[in-house]
């Protein structure tokens, strides 16, 4: 059954495959008792040499970084009773905007408005353009005084988050523990390749596309996390069986607090990626690379799309906005056909 599914999912992947937009995609299926599926195809690489993708590559997972590492980390600590998500943040990071203590704003950002995206926060900043030492730029995010703004998703909320881990474990984000697959960069494996950054002047293979995460060390709460598509599938697959998360974490990931979104995910809504066939607790998250995740937990489901849609540039329509809902889609309907629910 979950052989069909996975092919006839595949089908909208193949499709953009064979019209140029995206040069390699992969696809995986996994069901709460542990089946899955694999399929892949096109290229890890297309210039400056062609690379076939495999089974074995590693894709760089952008955002999705924030809720495989970051959000699981941060629950983790506040199951451990480490901290209090209605609490402010600086709780950890007692330094955050300390020359305003009686006035600044940023230091009454709690954990839960960070991972639900409920700040004033812009949504990005070029931090890699004030300087190229990650020390210096960790001071900077904790000191600027940001531009207020209506709530959006915003990468500056999970840096913070990421630091906040590195101060209450006293280590790097990379101690935390991953399970096989997943891995900071570089990768130890073969990598798929994403843009030619102007940049940094070369075509990026096995370290993180994102500047800011790059500049700040390759290792931050908002990106920087590669994985496997197996690797991807084992996450999910613990989330689905309940191994990897206690019952007050499932309980934060599915439930929405502010809109769709719930502790660093999305649940569905009109128009979002997953597509509309699935659960209405469905959650999800995507990756600017081309990279998405998507369980839900009624139907004992998941499926991530993996995807090097910014290769070579991300200045070009890969369809990736309607590949994604698409897919979800095409899953969604193969499973019901094959279970019988139609």
């Amino acid at each position: 059954m979950i052989e069909t599914i996975v092919e006839r999912g595949f089908a909208p992947a193949a499709a953009a495959l064979a019209a140029g937009r995206i040069p390699g995609a992969a696809l995986g299926i996994v069901t709460a008792d542990g089946s899955r599926a694999v399929r892949l195809a096109g290229l890890a690489q297309r210039v400056p040499d062609e690379e076939p993708l495999t089974r074995d590559h590693w894709f760089d997972l952008a955002s999705v970084s924030k809720v495989i590492a970051t959000t699981t980390f941060i629950l983790r600590l506040a199951d451990e009773g480490r901290l209090d998500l209605d609490r402010p943040l600086t709780d950890a990071i007692p330094d955050l905007r300390q020359y305003d203590v009686a006035n600044a704003a940023e230091r009454r950002l709690t954990f839960r408005d960070c991972l639900v995206h409920r700040t004033f926060l812009p949504a990005v900043e070029p931090i890699y353009t004030y300087g190229g030492d990650p020390a210096r730029l960790r001071a900077f995010v904790l000191q600027r005084e940001w531009r207020h703004g209506p709530p959006v998703y915003s990468d500056i909320n999970f840096i913070l988050l990421g630091i906040a881990i590195e101060r209450l474990t006293g280590a790097g984000l990379e101690a935390q523990p991953l399970g096989a697959g997943l891995s900071w960069g570089p990768p130890p494996g073969p990598a798929v390749a994403t843009e030619h950054c102007q940049w940094r002047g070369r075509v990026l293979k096995g370290e993180v596309h994102d500047e800011n995460c790059w500049a700040m060390g390759g290792r931050t709460g908002h990106a920087g996390l590669f994985g496997t598509i197996d690797g991807v599938l084992d996450f999910a697959h613990r989330l689905l069986d309940g191994s990897a998360a206690s019952p007050a974490m499932l309980d934060a990931i599915r439930t929405p607090v502010e809109g769709h979104r719930t502790a660093g995910w999305e649940i569905r809504f009109p128009g979002w990626s997953g597509g509309q066939a699935c659960s209405p607790g469905t959650i999800g998250h995507t990756g600017f690379t081309g990279t998405g995740l998507w369980i839900d937990f009624d139907r004992g489901l998941a499926w991530t799309l993996l995807t090097n849609r910014v290769h070579p540039t991300r200045h070009f329509d890969s369809g990736i906005f309607s590949l994604r809902p698409e897919t979800g889609e095409a899953v969604i309907g193969a499973f019901e056909a094959e279970s019988g629910q139609r």
